[in-house]
């Protein structure tokens, strides 16, 4: 039996310790050595100056198994129980990244890029629409071979977004999707430049969610990241095909890229989930991208119609339990993992983390700087947890486990009685 001091609950926060479970919907595990680089850039410019020249980099095994174990141990260290990773379009190293997360523990979903259009320089895309395919095929056989049954890791097809791809490779992953029903995931309307470039190269398209459509590409298996500029026909779209939300403000906000009407999208019955999108996002963290939800929820008010009343904008923000929701069953549910994750329920896995928010400020037991989080004696529940999400860190997760499987800290003698 283990005791939890003070309390052991099975949702959110509780005064000193608790469990929760985070899900990254969204995370390039290859451009790391790059979080908190963007400079002045904006999505296309960001992709050709910083991003292209470091993923190409990844042909060297070495780089890749370095940066890889480096990811996996930080984002566990953070609480992610389950990431949806962009790898790059080589082989070799993407296979060691699902290896990696099957050895260190994390629940994975591992795509290898698919981009064979001259937006990206000749030194790093695709050969063709055929040896994409193909290379996508040699990293599904390699998932299969080391986790059979995808108890932890899981192959995940990856169209970088539609301007990195011809037709012909949009039709050949859809076709692929169709014959392996596996999960997809791609960009899509991240920013007002990439709508332009995509109206400009699939003119026979009504919108961005149609190019997807057409190519089987926009199915209730589909992980659409971003979403900031989507018309109300598109949402209509999105909806009656079952596709997800991956939700990266961090992101959104680095790069200038738009801010995702995340009410609007709830309210319209879309499931959503947070993504670090690191490194156009600059941190790790999904509590960050809890954070930040609630942050661009409150701007987003500041730019309505002055016009409309406040209380109609307030229904805009999102609540401290809402973003944490996002982060946890919200991802879930966009991964098709609700019934295995994301909840304490009798029958559900155990990935969950251990989160210790400190002693009160001038007790005995108080050490300044041991936790991100300060409390003041006053704070309620509600309050807590607010200043957990706000003001918490990796400092407070103390132990992470998936499928019971402790990956990350250890329980400390004191809490622990057998």
């Amino acid at each position: 039996m283990i005791r939890i001091s003070r309390l052991f609950f099975t949702n959110y926060v509780v005064q000193k310790l608790s469990t929760v479970w985070s899900t990254d919907t969204h995370i390039h595990a290859s451009q790391i050595p790059n979080a908190g680089i963007f400079g002045k850039s904006t999505l296309l410019s960001w992709l050709k100056t910083y991003t292209f020249p470091l993923e190409s980099s990844f042909s060297s095994l070495t780089k890749a198994s370095t940066v890889y174990d480096h990811c996996v141990k930080k984002t566990l260290s953070h609480g992610t129980t389950t990431a949806a990773y962009f790898a790059t379009i080589h082989v070799p190293a993407t296979n060691v990244l699902a290896s990696t997360c099957l050895s260190l523990g994390q629940r994975a979903f591992i795509g290898r890029c698919n981009m064979d259009t001259d937006l990206q320089p000749e030194y790093y895309r695709d050969a063709s629409a055929g040896s994409a395919i193909e290379d996508t095929k040699a990293t599904i056989s390699h998932i299969k071979q080391i986790d059979p049954e995808n108890k932890l890791v899981t192959a995940i097809l990856t169209p970088r977004f539609a301007p990195s791809c011809t037709r012909e490779l949009l039709s050949g992953l859809g076709a692929l999707h169709k014959e392996t029903s596996l999960p997809i995931q791609t960009h899509i309307s991240e920013n007002t430049s990439e709508l332009a470039l995509v109206k400009s190269m699939f003119p026979e398209n009504d919108s961005y969610s149609a190019v997807y459509d057409v190519h089987g590409l926009l199915t209730p298996k589909t992980l659409l990241v971003h979403a900031c500029h989507f018309s109300p026909d598109e949402v209509k779209l999105v909806k009656e095909r079952g596709s997800k939300i991956s939700h990266c403000p961090v992101s959104n906000s680095s790069l200038g890229s738009g801010i995702c009407p995340v009410r609007e999208l709830l309210d319209e019955g879309l499931d959503v989930g947070l993504g670090t999108d690191v490194s156009g996002g600059y941190s790790y963290s999904i509590l960050a991208a809890a954070r930040e939800a609630g942050v661009t929820s409150r701007l987003r008010t500041a730019v309505m119609d002055p016009s409309i009343d406040q209380a109609e904008k307030d229904q805009v923000k999102l609540t401290v339990e809402e973003c944490l929701y996002l982060a946890t069953r919200g991802g879930a549910k966009c991964l098709g993992l609700e019934k295995m994750v994301g909840g304490f329920e009798v029958g559900m896995h155990w990935d969950a983390q251990l989160v210790d928010l400190g002693e009160q400020v001038g007790s005995d037991g108080y050490q300044g700087g041991t936790s991100a989080v300060e409390l003041w004696g006053k704070e309620t529940w509600e309050g807590k947890l607010a200043k957990w999400v706000f003001c918490g860190d990796e400092r407070n997760t103390k132990a992470v486990w998936v499928e019971g499987r402790l990956v990350h800290g250890s329980l400390e003698p004191e809490l622990v009685k057998r």
